[in-house]
């Protein structure tokens, strides 16, 4: 899959709730990966994780459903998301705190 194909979406998502300090960056770049999709994911100060998924609607769906779960230690509240533009990584990455 090329990270700029025309059939991909981009989605930013925001997630809210017991997100940091529960590994949740390197869960979400681990299940993005195997669902195929670029991006990034990163702390925010405001105790948030912020990420960017970018790949087929079907997939992006699918992480944006697993990121209301989160991984194991994490207690998810929320989940708001927003159309993205900009510059496609070519992979999956997790980004220092913003």
């Amino acid at each position: 899959m090329d990270g700029k194909s025309q059939d991909n979406v981009a989605v930013r998502a925001r997630i809210k709730g017991e997100v940091q300090g529960v590994w949740f960056r390197g869960w979400t770049q681990q299940e993005a990966q195997k669902l195929g999709l670029f991006g990034w994911a990163r702390n925010r100060e405001d105790g948030t994780v912020e990420a960017l998924f970018i790949g087929p609607q079907v997939a992006v769906n699918e992480m944006l459903a697993l990121c209301k779960l989160g991984p194991p230690a994490a207690q998810v509240r929320e989940v708001v998301t927003e159309p993205a533009q900009g510059i496609a990584p070519k992979r999956f990455e997790v980004k220092p705190t913003v």
